[in-house]
């Protein structure tokens, strides 16, 4: 079966590079520099990498071996395991069906902002005058011009989840575009693929590059990067820390999804997917690290900038109190103008101590400030971008590059849904067009005034509890279902040896332990987390209130975390039937013909 004709990548590069397009993604941008900001700045480092060689790389091993042996997609390869596994498969195509649902309307976004950066004045950089044309409007000054951009013009937020609006016309036409782009990636399967990952997997690494250059020239920079790389090791007595180290590394590579099992089917049956696992694991890792120094080279210029506003509006503050000249006070000594104004003047300055103490000038505070998802992507980089030189020009660029990482994992997620359903012969020549087609009908409902509580609904619950029980199925199935043995027998029929005593280690011990450490972390930290909440919009405020779900809400996110999950015993339980129904049949003519003698 492992032998069979199938359509392969051209040659072995086009296989790194379409799993690098894949792993190398959003999470690597906005979410590991999130986490060494939470967690002690380069400290975190160590239990990352630690967690990269206990967990990612043989998980990431192991998907690539089924794959590549079976030649199947992920209900195929696990069905040829054992009739009873063929659940895993469903279920890991039901979680990418998911993550293809909402991921698309991240590059809608990005679509919009770089429409939007072909202007004279970023539009996120001034506030808009307001109908009666008498000043900037009331909910941009209350927040910010960059947080009133994102949430009022690109997403036209509601107030709550259960406050429901009309389609946003512009991030629908824009999902369109990104559905469009997303089909003609994929339509001719890996003959298609194979061509685009070369781009996919390579442009973002120059803008990278490129803003790491620009970055570490900005004002400040290097207050951001001095904050990564010192390291605070108390961190690492919290379990917390190795626990979303280990998150980390496992979403990061995307392990359970199906995508890699799929890319790897279309490989020779003899390509040398061990050395192709280490250094694609590698890369992205490097890539995480890589992107967090550019980051904290703009956290630090922003960080910079806004201390000294911070500082320029208490010198303006002290001036004007104590009718000083000009030159007085300036950016260097205001903090020892504080104190000497307050030692001199008790009772005028008794008249502005709480001013003072509000607008306390802090840089490390600053740069604690930690922000994860859409707010570091679409808010913090285009406040950090705004104040740059030729704004539009890195505007465009930065959103290029979001817009190509997320692409680049698109053609994964939907792989991972096409794959499967290829080998079955399930209508094969509309499928793709099928498929994406009815993703963006369903995703359109992203693009209303309530779609972004539904978007945070799938992004915190739709993969996350489902991929640790896939995983963790996977790894028992093929360590003591199909055997340790088989596995290995398998692997040298493929690579010419059988995998070290370090595989078979993480396989059959180590790895298994800590999927159900995560597994019951997660369960546990679910049930303690009580009602769950989200981030709502407050027009009023000019900022994020936390709200409770309500109960649609909460019925809706227990229906996302078992219908996935349910796929495998279910699937199973079927086999069992159908296994026993096959039995009876064979049995009932044989006890006929014996009394018919």
């Amino acid at each position: 079966m492992g032998k069979d004709a199938r359509a392969s990548w051209d040659n072995p590069r086009q296989f790194v590079l379409a799993c690098v397009s894949y792993a190398v993604g959003l999470g690597n941008v906005w979410r590991f520099p999130y986490l060494c900001q939470l967690h002690g700045g380069g400290g975190f480092l160590i239990p990352y990498l630690i967690m990269l060689f206990l967990e990612g790389l043989p998980l990431f091993y192991m998907e690539l071996a089924i794959g590549q042996k079976m030649r199947l997609g992920s209900i195929g390869a696990w069905t040829a395991i054992s009739p009873y596994l063929g659940g895993l498969g469903l279920a890991s195509v039901v979680t990418s069906m998911y993550l293809c649902l909402y991921y698309n309307i991240i590059n809608a976004w990005s679509f919009w902002y770089i429409f939007h950066s072909f202007q004279s004045v970023l539009p996120w950089a001034v506030c808009p005058i307001n109908s009666n044309q008498t000043g900037p409007t009331e909910e941009c000054e209350r927040a910010t011009p960059t947080q009133y951009f994102f949430y009022r013009e690109t997403l036209n937020i509601s107030s709550s989840i259960e406050e429901n609006g009309g389609i946003h016309k512009g991030q629908a036409l824009c999902l369109v575009l990104a559905w469009a782009i997303t089909y003609l990636f994929i339509v001719r399967g890996v003959k298609s693929t194979g061509k685009v990952v070369y781009f996919t997997a390579t442009f973002p690494y120059l803008v990278l590059f490129i803003y790491l250059i620009r970055g570490i020239t900005l004002h400040g920079a290097i207050n951001g990067i001095k904050y990564m790389f010192t390291p605070k090791m108390a961190a690492l007595a919290n379990p917390t820390t190795w626990i979303n180290a280990a998150t980390q590394i496992f979403f990061s590579l995307g392990l359970g999804f199906g995508s890699l099992i799929a890319f790897a089917s279309y490989n020779q049956y003899n390509n040398n997917f061990q050395q192709q696992a280490i250094v694609i694991a590698l890369i992205n890792s490097g890539t995480s690290i890589f992107a967090s120094i550019v980051t904290f080279a703009i956290y630090g210029f922003k960080a910079t900038v806004n201390y000294e506003n911070c500082l320029n509006r208490m010198r303006i503050l002290l001036l004007n109190t104590f009718d000083l000249a000009e030159d007085t006070i300036s950016m260097d000594n205001i903090l020892e103008s504080i104190e000497k104004l307050n030692t001199t003047y008790p009772v005028q300055f008794a008249q502005i101590a709480d001013k003072v103490r509000e607008g306390e000038c802090n840089l490390v505070k600053e740069l604690d400030t930690a922000v994860e998802g859409s707010g570091l992507a679409f808010i913090v980089y285009s406040e950090a971008i705004k104040n740059m030189p030729l704004p539009q020009l890195w505007s465009v660029l930065y959103f290029f590059m979001l817009l190509l990482l997320g692409m680049g994992s698109m053609l994964g997620n939907v792989t991972a849904i096409i794959t499967p359903l290829r080998d079955f012969k399930i209508i094969s020549c509309f499928l793709a067009g099928l498929v994406c087609l009815f993703c963006l009908l369903l995703g359109l409902g992203f693009t209303t005034t309530s779609g972004n509580y539904w978007f945070t609904i799938f992004n915190d619950y739709a993969a996350t509890f489902s991929l640790l029980f896939i995983v963790l199925i996977e790894v028992i199935a093929v360590s003591y279902i199909y055997g340790i043995k088989r596995f290995e027998k398998d692997i040298e029929d493929m690579l010419g040896h059988r995998p070290n005593w370090y595989w078979k280690i993480m396989w059959a011990l180590t790895s298994p332990l800590l999927l159900i450490a995560l597994f019951i972390f997660y369960i546990i930290n679910y049930i303690q987390g009580g009602t769950p909440t989200y981030q709502a919009w407050n027009k009023e405020l000019g900022e994020s209130v936390v709200m409770e779900y309500p109960i649609f809400g909460q019925v809706f996110i227990g229906l996302l975390l078992v219908s996935s999950v349910c796929c495998v015993p279910l699937t199973a339980l079927y086999a069992f039937c159908r296994k026993r129904k096959a039995g009876a049949c064979e049995k009932r003519p044989s006890s006929v013909s014996t009394v018919s003698v």
